[in-house]
């Protein structure tokens, strides 16, 4: 991979994409480069199906996602701490002991 093409993506990267994205940035989830990625779709190999809108190329984010391994989207794109609980602030005077005594 070129210095040019990009660093691959995140997993919270891959979450966020749009429902479908160029062929630049579905080379970029494989890390893989962009002439790589059309040597691959010329040859009808690319990892996931490929649309041609006008003079481009188009990867549905689905399909990206099922061939990355991606089944689901979590709820979470980043872990939370097992013991997270919403912060109190100062001016909060709601009685937290109706909440342990129901």
């Amino acid at each position: 991979m070129t210095a040019r093409s990009g660093s691959p993506l995140g997993f919270a990267e891959v979450l966020d994409l749009p429902l479908c994205v160029d062929l630049r940035t579905a080379a970029r989830a494989f890390g893989i480069c962009r002439g790589t990625a059309y040597r691959l779709i010329h040859r009808g190999t690319f990892p996931c199906p490929v649309l041609r809108v006008g003079g481009r190329y188009r990867i549905p984010t689905a399909y990206l996602l099922r061939s990355l391994g991606i089944e689901e989207r979590p709820v979470y794109a980043v872990p939370l701490e097992d013991d997270a609980m919403p912060e109190t602030h100062p001016d909060d005077t709601r009685s937290r002991t109706s909440e342990v005594l129901a």
